[in-house]
C-alpha cells in the first residue's frame, strides 16, 4: 500500500513526476530566451570587416572611374602613358621584372593605345568585385587579391593625384583583407576557415600605428599642437571645409582647447588600450570609431576616416558585434552559436587545408614583423616622417596627418577673359568654379565625404606653393583655353559655356577667411570673405603654351 499512498500524497500537494527535459532550441538558452554569443570568436567580425573594406574600395574605384580619364588618361592633366614611358626609359638597362618590381602595375601587361578604356576597365572591375563583397559579406582570397592588385595598379601610375597617405593605407588594409578569407570558398561563415588571430592582430597593429603616428607627428611638429591652439585654425584652413566646419570654427576658445586635448588623448594614449585585454580593446575600438565619425562630420577628408574605422573593427569579437545581426533559427547569429557549441564540445580533426592556412598566417606574421622594423624606428625617431611607404607593395607604411597647421587660407582662382588684350583696363575676367574647393564667397561649402575630388585637393596644395611646383595647373589652363570637355567636367562652372573659349586664362591668389556669423558679410549671404594677394601666374594664351606642352609630351589641346 505504500506506493498508492505516496501517489495520493503527491496528488494532494500538487506535485507530479517531472517530464523528461527537452533540449533547448538552437540559439536559445534552457529558459527559452535568446542565447548570447560567446566571446573569443570572430566569425561575425570577419563579415563586418569585409563589408566595411568593400565599401571603401567601392568609393575609391568610383572616384577612379569618374576622374581617372581627366587626370591620367590619354589626354589627362598628367597622362600616365607619358609617366610609364619615362619610367621605362629611365630603367632601360633593367629587366622587365626589375621594372615591374620597382613599380608593380597591371598596366605593364596591357595595351596603352587606348588608356582611357584601360583605366575604365580596371575601375569597373574594382567596382564590380567590391559591390559583390559589400552586398554578400563574403569573399575569397582571389577576389580580395584582385581588389588589392587593381587598386595598387592605379596608385602606382596615379602620379600626384594618388600621392596621399590614404592610398597606401587602403592598400595595406586591403592586403590584410586577403588573409581574412578562404582560398576558394564563397561563404559568409566558411566553417573550416576561422578568422586568424594573426590577421586580426595585423589590423590592430595597423590602427595602433595610424593613431600613434598621427599623435607623435603633431607633438613633434607644429608648436600649436603643444600650446593647444591648432583647432583655432584647422576648420578654416583644412583642405576642403564643409558647412559644419564653418560653425565649429566659431566655437569658443575653451572648446578648441578641449578638442586639442581630446585629440592627444585619442591618438597618444588610447592606442595602448589594444594591449590591455578584451574590455580595453573594445573601448579602444569604440573611441576610435567615434573619433573618426566626428572627423567625418567636421570636414571632407576623402574616404580617410571611413577607412580608418576598418582596422578598428578588429577590436570587436562576435559577442560584441552580435547586436548588429538578427536572431532567429537559421540566422547568421544562430549558426555562429552552433559553431561555438561545436568548438566547445570537441576540436575538429586538423585538415590539410587548415595546416596550410596556419603556415600562411604564420608567414604573414613574420613578414609584418620584419617590415615593421623601419616603421617602428621611424615612430621612435625625432625626425619622424609621415605617409611614407618603404616597399613598392605598400604593405607596411608610416602614417600621420596635420603635423603642421596652416594659419591662413589661400586659394588659387582661375579666371578667363574674351578680351583680345589681357592688359586692357576694361578686360572682364570671369571665375571658373571648382566642384568643392572655395571660390565664390557666397557658395555654401560642400559636403561630399567619403567621395573625393582629387583636383580640388591638389588646388589646396598649389595655393601655398608656386605654379612652377605644379606644372599640371598650366596644363589645366591650356585645356580651359581650348574649352576641353574632359577638363571642364572636373569643374562646377564654366563661365564660357555656350560661348567661344577665352583668349586668356590667368591664376589669381586670394586670402580667404570664414565670414563672422551675424556680421555684415554673413548677412549678405557670404560664407567667405576674400582679399586679393596678387597674381599666381600671368595671363596665358593657348599659343604661348603649345611649346610648353610639346616639351612634356602632352597632347596639344584643340580649341572648339
Amino acid at each position: 500500500m505504500a506506493a498508492p499512498e505516496e501517489s495520493l500524497r503527491r496528488r494532494k500537494t500538487g506535485y507530479s513526476d517531472p517530464e523528461p527535459e527537452s533540449l533547448p532550441a538552437p540559439g536559445r538558452d534552457p529558459a527559452g530566451s535568446p542565447a548570447h554569443l560567446h566571446a573569443g570568436t570572430f566569425w561575425l567580425t570577419r563579415i563586418v570587416l569585409l563589408k566595411a573594406l568593400a565599401f571603401v574600395y567601392f568609393v575609391a574605384f568610383l572616384v577612379a572611374f569618374h576622374q581617372n580619364k581627366q587626370l591620367i588618361g590619354d589626354r589627362g592633366l598628367l597622362p600616365c602613358r607619358v609617366f610609364l614611358k619615362n619610367f621605362q626609359q629611365y630603367f632601360q638597362d633593367k629587366t622587365s621584372w626589375e621594372v615591374f618590381s620597382y613599380m608593380p602595375t597591371i598596366l605593364w601587361l596591357m595595351d596603352w593605345s587606348d588608356m582611357n578604356s584601360t583605366l575604365d576597365l580596371l575601375a569597373l572591375l574594382g567596382l564590380g568585385i567590391s559591390s559583390f563583397v559589400l552586398i554578400t559579406g563574403c569573399a575569397n582570397v582571389l577576389l580580395m587579391a584582385a581588389l588589392w592588385g587593381l587598386y595598387m595598379s592605379l596608385v602606382n601610375v596615379g602620379h600626384v593625384w594618388y600621392s596621399f597617405g590614404w592610398e597606401s593605407q587602403l592598400l595595406e588594409t586591403g592586403f590584410l583583407g586577403i588573409f581574412l578569407c578562404p582560398l576558394w570558398t564563397l561563404s559568409r561563415l566558411p566553417q573550416h576557415t576561422p578568422t586568424s588571430r594573426i590577421v586580426l592582430w595585423g589590423f590592430r597593429w595597423l590602427i595602433f600605428r595610424i593613431m600613434l603616428g598621427a599623435g607623435l607627428i603633431k607633438i613633434r611638429g607644429d608648436r600649436c599642437w603643444r600650446d593647444l591652439t591648432c583647432m583655432d585654425f584647422h576648420y578654416e584652413t583644412q583642405p576642403v571645409p564643409n558647412p559644419v566646419a564653418y560653425y565649429l570654427h566659431h566655437s569658443p576658445w575653451w572648446f578648441h582647447r578641449f578638442e586639442t586635448l581630446s585629440n592627444h588623448f585619442i591618438e597618444l594614449l588610447v592606442p595602448f588600450f589594444l594591449f590591455l585585454g578584451r574590455r580595453a580593446c573594445i573601448i579602444h575600438g569604440v573611441l576610435q570609431i567615434l573619433f573618426q565619425a566626428i572627423l567625418i562630420i567636421s570636414g571632407n577628408l576623402s574616404f580617410l576616416n571611413w577607412l580608418t574605422m576598418v582596422p578598428s573593427l578588429a577590436c570587436f569579437d562576435d559577442a560584441a558585434l552580435g547586436f548588429l545581426f538578427p536572431s532567429g533559427p537559421g540566422s547568421l547569429k544562430d549558426r555562429v552559436l552552433q559553431m561555438q557549441s561545436e568548438i566547445q564540445g570537441a576540436w575538429p580533426k586538423p585538415r590539410f587545408g587548415s595546416v596550410v592556412r596556419r603556415a600562411a598566417n604564420f608567414s604573414l606574421g613574420v613578414l609584418l614583423a620584419w617590415l615593421s622594423v623601419p616603421v617602428v624606428l621611424n615612430l621612435l625617431s625625432s625626425r619622424q616622417v609621415m605617409n611614407t611607404h618603404f616597399n613598392s607593395l605598400h604593405i607596411v607604411n608610416t602614417y600621420g596627418a596635420f603635423g603642421s597647421i596652416t594659419k591662413e587660407r589661400t586659394e588659387v582662382i582661375l579666371q578667363g577673359t574674351a578680351s583680345p588684350n589681357a592688359s586692357a583696363p576694361d578686360a572682364v575676367w570671369e571665375d571658373y568654379e571648382f566642384k568643392c574647393k572655395p571660390g565664390d564667397p557666397s557658395r555654401r561649402p560642400c559636403l561630399i565625404s567619403p567621395y573625393h575630388y582629387r583636383l580640388d585637393w591638389l588646388m589646396w596644395f598649389a595655393a601655398f606653393q608656386t605654379y612652377e611646383h605644379n606644372d599640371w595647373i598650366l596644363h589645366l589652363a591650356g585645356k580651359l583655353l581650348a574649352s576641353d570637355a574632359e577638363a571642364l567636367s572636373l569643374l562646377a562652372h564654366n563661365p564660357f559655356a555656350g560661348r567661344p573659349p577665352p583668349r586668356w586664362v590667368r591664376g589669381e591668389h586670394y586670402r580667404y577667411k570664414f565670414s563672422r556669423p551675424g556680421g555684415r558679410h554673413a548677412a549678405e549671404g557670404k560664407w567667405w570673405v576674400r582679399k586679393r594677394i596678387g597674381a599666381y601666374f600671368p595671363p596665358l594664351s593657348l599659343e604661348e603654351l603649345r611649346p610648353y606642352f610639346r616639351d612634356r609630351g602632352w597632347p596639344l589641346p584643340q580649341p572648339l
